[in-house]
């Protein structure tokens, strides 16, 4: 939300929370506002969300939380975008702690304003906020701010109406927009400022005037609250239910306010003109002043003003021509001109897992800042390292342009993902693929290997001698205090039970040469040089090793066996839906974690961050001893287990890890995908 404004902040002092100093609250009748409070309380929510950010390749899940607020007896409640516009999963925590689950029905990230409607079990007729009228507020109403502050519980605080028209200045603009998804937030809203103590977490929830009703949505505190105004958020959130999305007029132009040195009274000065655009297209010139639009006055003298031209030129509708006046030159020129459909600034992004690769389709306003003559190809956004993008020979970076895939052009996503769908849907292993990419001004081509192995085996080394103890170097200083000082070898910290040495070694022992020749370890880190020696004898053989035990020399013969095998080369897999590693457990592992033959499960080696696994606190060093009624005792067992799950896509999934020395149950509830909903346009 904030992004490039943090250097400002540092600089003036500002906080995303206020201050401890700040002044009192005015006097507001308790009575008055537990009235008002109450009148809400039953319909404002905690939300905790699971929402997405993509990056290095990967779709990154988050777990957040916010506030929201029933708006309609069927269930729909709003908050804001920042909060759940792309929740993978929203649960609504209700003041009596009911939890429900909510679906997303529209998001509009100009306006930071999301539509969820709450999944009830009943036909239940929901309470309800009422909304209040935002124009009517006036500087030093008192106010009401209703939400979940840290997540923790819903709470209020109170405060004063500061600024009924809030804007970004200046001198916060030069440090970076509030922008969320390339949307400049504050070209639309004209925040309600206020006092009342606002908090991570608020975000989302309603501001109250004292009759209890909603004048706006409350959404960033840069040291006062700011919330959007409840006109404007209340007409967003109609259409979002009523079509999913919102539709407003586009004229291809911006506009600023009058310069200082026009000495006019009121207008609106173009300060761009988007090539080819509708008002390009009507004969609007970069410095015309706009005066009328549709014969209604057009005055922006100050950057307050914006938003309203802004919102005068979003309710057009599309296709309907109108008139714009504008002077120039001392003369008013009256234009007709054919507003377009506004499109986002930027389309959602998605991760294609099977390429290592974040990509999104190409908007106009991307395409006209990447110099592109077509919206046509996939743009890529991150590249995963190690998977088939970040692997070509050359390999695929952010802002290359996908055009065409084996020849075939390749028009947005949905065509790639069809691509890859049908491609992969037979085949056994990484399928390679020739890739038409844009740089720049070049357009290159490369062989991507598309695809993802669900297991590997890594083949085994050669096996060798191996004798079933764990040693430390016997260094000069201990084996003073030993009682033998000037010797070297090793000392025995562990004989491993029911091997050939258990019952001729004892832990203590100190190993000084093998077959009579010295073992010259001294300094720590010497211990291979004793393991080294041994691995030098066949499997099979016998060693007589000189030991140093309780004051004597012993000569103790001990066979040696083969060695088992290392960690490496122990059969893994990874499940590229919960994205997660395990292999099976090792003879090392089990010496490591002191494991006995008897524990059976396999071991979890990587657990990728922002994933379902890591959202189910999958940890690394678990082991995964069962996945819903199945029991695992081999990396074969986990694989076939998350097949079927995949196939069944259950809700939530169960597995039973040992963590230590103690056994968790770990709940993991993935959103699954499908394969026509992959091949959707986002």
């Amino acid at each position: 939300m904030k992004r490039g404004l943090g250097k400002l902040m540092a600089i003036l002092g500002l906080v995303t929370h206020p201050t401890t100093n700040a002044a009192p609250p005015p006097d507001i009748s308790t009575a008055a506002a537990q009235a008002a409070i109450e009148r809400v309380r039953p319909a404002v929510v905690r939300l905790e969300v699971v929402t997405t950010e993509y990056r290095d390749g990967r779709e990154i899940k988050n777990e957040g939380a916010g506030s929201g607020f029933l708006i309609r007896t069927n269930g729909y409640l709003i908050t804001n975008h920042h909060v759940a516009g792309r929740a993978r999963r929203a649960v609504c925590i209700f003041a009596n702690n009911e939890q429900l689950d909510a679906t997303v029905v529209g998001t509009d990230p100009l306006t930071d304003i999301t539509v969820l409607r709450v999944n009830a079990p009943d036909a239940r007729v929901f309470p309800t906020c009422d909304w209040g009228d935002s124009d009517a507020v006036r500087v030093g109403e008192p106010v009401l701010a209703v939400g979940s502050p840290l997540a923790l519980s819903q709470s209020a605080t109170r405060g004063i109406i500061s600024n009924t028209r809030m804007v970004m200045p200046n001198l916060l603009r030069r440090f970076g927009e509030l922008t969320i998804e390339g949307e400049e937030v504050g070209s639309l809203v004209r925040w309600i400022a206020h006092d009342a103590p606002i908090y991570p977490g608020n975000s989302g929830g309603p501001l109250l005037n004292l009759r209890g009703e909603v004048i706006g949505v409350n959404e960033i505190s840069l040291g006062l609250g700011g919330a959007i105004p409840s006109n404007l958020a209340r007409a967003v959130a109609d259409q979002l239910i009523e079509k999913g999305e919102v539709t407003r007029g586009w004229l291809g132009l911006t506009v600023q306010p009058l310069l200082r040195s026009a000495e006019r009274g009121h207008g609106a000065l173009v300060a761009s003109v988007v090539p080819g655009g509708p008002a390009a297209q009507a004969g609007v010139r970069v410095g015309d002043i706009i005066v009328a639009l549709n014969s209604q006055p057009v005055s922006v003298r100050f950057d307050e003003e914006i938003p309203l031209f802004n919102q005068q030129v979003a309710g057009l509708t599309p296709g309907r021509p109108v008139s714009l006046s504008v002077e120039r030159n001392g003369a008013t020129h009256t234009l007709t001109i054919v507003p377009e459909r506004r499109e986002p600034t930027t389309f959602p992004q998605r991760e294609l897992t099977e390429w290592g690769l974040t990509v999104r389709d190409l908007s106009r306003a991307v395409a006209r800042e990447l110099k592109l003559d077509s919206t046509e190809g996939v743009l890529v956004t991150s590249v995963r390292p190690g998977r088939g993008g970040g692997e070509a020979k050359p390999p695929l970076q952010a802002n290359d342009l996908i055009v065409a895939v084996n020849g075939q052009p390749v028009g947005n996503v949905a065509t790639l993902a069809r691509w890859t769908a049908e491609h992969l849907r037979s085949a056994t292993s990484v399928v390679p693929a020739c890739v038409e990419f844009r740089r720049g001004s070049e357009r290159l081509l490369t062989v991507v290997r598309v695809g993802i192995p669900d297991w590997h085996d890594p083949g085994h080394e050669v096996r060798k001698a191996w004798l079933p103890v764990a040693v430390q170097t016997v260094t000069r200083e201990l084996a003073a205090q030993l009682g033998i000082p000037g010797q070297s070898g090793v000392r025995v910290t562990r004989v491993h039970p029911g091997r050939a040495a258990d019952g001729l070694l004892q832990v203590g022992d100190v190993i000084t040469a093998v077959d009579d020749e010295a073992l010259p370890a001294s300094q720590p880190g010497d211990e291979e040089i004793f393991f080294n020696r041994i691995r030098q004898y066949r499997i099979g053989d016998s060693v007589t090793l000189s030991v140093w035990r309780t004051g004597q020399t012993l000569r103790v013969t001990v066979p040696l066996e083969r060695a088992p095998p290392l960690p490496r080369e122990m059969r893994q897999f990874t499940d590229p839906q919960f994205e997660f590693t395990a292999r099976d457990l090792s003879f090392h592992d089990r010496f490591r974690q002191n494991l006995s033959d008897a524990v059976q499960g396999v071991l979890v080696t990587e657990v990728q961050a922002g994933s379902w696994a890591a959202l189910g606190d999958l940890r690394v060093n678990d082991i995964i001893q069962s996945v819903g009624d199945v029991s695992i005792t081999s990396i074969g067992d986990l694989e076939a287990a998350m097949q079927q799950i995949r196939t069944r896509q259950p809700r939530y999934v169960v597995l039973q890890v040992l963590r230590g020395v103690h056994t968790r149950l770990l709940e993991i509830e993935p959103q699954w995908t499908t394969i026509a909903q992959q091949e959707e346009k986002p």
